[in-house]
């Protein structure tokens, strides 16, 4: 039996899952990532803390599992996405805290590209819109405003990455011979990379004044990085897959033909629509992206991304107190049959997409004297939701063609109130896995295939089995109202 170890480094955690070769989950340890807010729109994260975290559940899921590094045919890493680290190549210590994907410090110069006319320009290299959720303008801001740093990666001391960068330095040597590579998912993320001919982008990189020495090597998402130094784990193991935790997501969803999709449902929520070789533009506010890659041929898929997924779940709970546990929301929730007409609009830190209103800010709309927290917690469950149906409804439109089924993962999809409210909003079955932790899961079959484990993708199809099938219940004249009810809402805080 071939066993392959996933490194799942997440917003809120960094967890380590070991799976079979089937598919099965074998072990799993997660620890807690320490958040860092300096200012009001600013999120920080400690890329020590990203390490350590993620190191000690790898050696807690080897302890736990039973096995040794040696039973491990390879190592795969997903990760939290656009989050930007930059860490000086001679001595290993990173320049400035990460700036998290969900950090809104660079909206000023994204509005400053923006009215200079720039958004085609960015969209038609890297299919996303100018936005401070991409990397390359939080790059921009550590070499700008960190002392020295732009002066020391022009003399080649300092390497850019993402968070799976960071990791697959760290694992293979570090300062002592690390590599500085990333896969075509996190690269495409950037807002530097043209997915197109899919190199870095000379142009943006001198519009953005990003000096191509500090950017990682681009490959494939299932391809042989480099191996684990020997004094880690005591055996040098093959680092055989890196994606984004969206595409890894996509990919361990089984969504490797055109017209699939699927919605994670963590921090924020994540849909994602694999459209094949030809890349699919946008009409309706979503995003282009390249989706898990294996081979040298490009995959592209559509997104679209929503900041407040789980994350308004953890709001009710830390700062309302409503709740003491993040699973006490659906029985709450449960304890009305409707929200009693209200709205939560949770733009703690603006609106993704289809919207992108970066200043718009969260809302609670509808309240009566009779309105109860259970209508609250019922409001806060229905407004994951509502984003994503809008999201997909996006989708759909772009495609020119319904989709028929929805395949969800993520922490929050074992929620079944939640994804009862998902189906009854979209009018289509969703799907939940046996295997909800899908984004590790990518990770590991795309190391299983650069490592032999797998022939092909065809094999892994036959490993992806259907826990739970939420029907709609809900007419469509019904679940019209109600998103007639979001979109009257989302307008009440965007103008």
């Amino acid at each position: 039996m071939a066993y392959l170890l996933a490194l799942d480094q997440g917003t809120s955690s960094s967890r380590a899952i070991l799976f079979d070769e089937e598919g099965r989950l074998i072990a799993q340890s997660q620890q807690a990532l320490p958040q860092h807010y300096p200012q009001p729109g600013w999120v920080e994260h400690d890329p020590r803390d990203i390490w350590a975290t993620q190191w000690a559940t790898a050696q807690a899921a080897l302890a736990q599992s039973g096995l040794s590094a040696h039973d491990l045919s390879g190592i795969g890493i997903t990760n939290q996405r656009e989050t930007t680290v930059l860490w000086n190549r001679l001595t290993g210590e990173p320049v400035h805290h990460a700036i998290v994907w969900q950090d809104r410090r660079t909206e000023p110069l994204c509005a400053q590209l923006r009215s200079q006319g720039l958004g085609p320009t960015v969209q038609a290299a890297t299919g996303l819109v100018i936005d401070p959720y991409f990397s390359g303008t939080k790059l921009r801001w550590l070499l700008d405003q960190v002392p020295g740093a732009r002066a020391a990666a022009l003399r080649g001391e300092l390497a850019f990455g993402t968070v799976d960068s960071w990791l697959l330095w760290q694992l293979t040597g570090g300062p002592h011979g690390g590599v500085h590579a990333t896969d075509v998912t996190n690269a495409s993320r950037t807002m530097l990379f043209n997915i197109d001919t899919q190199q870095w982008d000379t142009e943006l990189l001198h519009l953005l004044d990003i000096p191509a020495s500090v950017l990682p090597t681009v490959h494939p998402s299932s391809h042989v990085f480099g191996h684990t130094a020997p004094g880690l784990l005591g055996v040098s193991l093959p680092m055989g897959g890196i994606a984004g935790d969206q595409q890894s997501a996509l990919f361990g969803q089984g969504c490797f033909t055109p017209g699939l999709a699927k919605n994670t449902y963590g921090t924020g929520c994540f849909a994602l629509m694999h459209t094949g070789a030809q890349r699919q533009a946008s009409t309706n506010g979503l995003i282009t992206t390249l989706a898990a890659q294996v081979g040298h041929s490009p995959c592209y898929a559509l997104e679209g991304s929503v900041f407040m997924g789980g994350a308004v779940v953890q709001w009710l709970r830390d700062e309302l107190g409503l709740i003491e546990r993040s699973d006490d929301i659906q029985a709450l929730a449960a304890q009305v049959p409707d929200s009693g007409g209200v709205t939560l609009v949770p733009a703690f830190t603006g609106l993704g997409a289809p919207y992108w209103k970066p200043d718009a800010r969260g809302a609670i709309v509808g309240l009566t004297r009779g309105t109860t927290k259970a209508h609250i917690a019922r409001a806060a469950l229905e407004c994951i939701a509502f984003q994503s149906t809008a999201l997909l409804q996006a989708m759909a439109r772009d495609v020119g063609t319904p989709l028929t089924e929805l395949r969800v993962d993520g922490g929050a999809c074992a929620n079944n109130l939640l994804m009862q409210i998902q189906a009854d909003l979209l009018g289509i079955p969703v799907v939940r896995p046996e295997v909800i932790e899908t984004t590790a899961l990518g990770a590991a079959f795309l190391a299983g295939l650069s490592c032999g484990v797998y022939s092909d993708v065809a094999q892994l199809k036959s490993l992806w089995n259907i826990d739970r099938i939420f029907q709609p219940s809900l007419h469509a004249d019904q679940a019209a109202e109600h998103l007639a009810r979001w979109e009257r809402a989302v307008h009440q805080v965007t103008g």
